[in-house]
């Protein structure tokens, strides 16, 4: 199976790969302005989100080879690559495997690292959306706003909400199969993989996913890494400062 991508634009190949819990169209925005510097954007949904296929199998290694037979498929070589947190860790995974794919790469506010597990809460409040009950986007705010205080949040997690059919609403997410392999979200990457080619990683400056150790990792796994911090931007930082990500990336790619 062939995972669901959004595509649009002409000329170099540039797919987005996005993080836990989310879909290809959280990039929308973003993806427009890169399309508009003659960019082919392709917005990626990953097995178990978005319009993706669902399985009951789910990790980095999976992952990666759903990317190499989405790339395949559309006959996409030489491309630039960004992912964001969990989007991030199956772009380094893919560029360590499969270099001879890809060109750039981009990584947002995610290492190589081994992370915890820590979306407990939000799951939690995901499983408790009685849709039997909840018929609006409303009401499913109301519930999960007792999970969930962040605003900002909850709206990126009810982006998965759908309309199954009339009055009936779902999530697009596999929620089963994600609570069951959520560890695997955190899982660091293979000790031995690198990555020759440009690489940046941007992070939030209100973030704590890329400290000052971690620096040391990401330049023992890509060689040729910049590191670069984004303002006033925590975890989210493309949709809380998406012009200075735009930015660093525009700046970083057209080198």
């Amino acid at each position: 199976m062939i995972l669901h991508g959004n595509a649009f634009g002409s000329g170099k190949p540039f797919i987005i790969l996005h993080g836990f819990l989310g879909m290809g169209d959280n990039w929308k925005t973003l993806s427009r302005q890169f399309a508009e510097l003659d960019y082919e954007m392709h917005l990626v949904d990953q097995r178990n989100h978005g319009r993706s296929f669902h399985s009951e199998d789910f990790d980095y290694e999976l992952m990666v080879e759903d990317l190499k037979a989405y790339c395949d498929a559309h006959h996409l070589k030489d491309i630039i690559l960004l992912g964001h947190s969990m989007g991030g860790k199956t772009a380094m995974s893919f560029a360590t495997k499969y270099p001879e794919y890809v060109n750039r790469l981009i990584v947002a506010d995610i290492s190589p690292r081994y992370y915890p597990i820590h979306h407990d809460t939000i799951l939690e409040g995901l499983t408790n959306l009685d849709f039997s009950i909840i018929k609006t986007r409303g009401e499913a705010d109301k519930v999960l706003a007792d999970y969930v205080h962040e605003i900002g949040t909850r709206m990126f997690l009810l982006k998965n909400l759908y309309w199954v059919e009339k009055g009936q609403l779902g999530l697009r997410i596999n929620l089963t199969v994600l609570k069951e392999n959520v560890s695997e979200v955190g899982e660091a990457l293979s000790v031995h993989a690198t990555f020759s080619k440009p690489t940046l990683f941007l992070r939030g400056d209100k973030s704590e996913y890329i400290g000052e150790l971690d620096e040391v990792l990401i330049h023992r796994h890509f060689t040729d890494a910049k590191i670069e911090t984004i303002s006033n931007a925590g975890h989210w930082l493309h949709a809380e400062n998406p012009k200075a990500f735009y930015n660093a990336v525009v700046q970083f790619i057209k080198m």
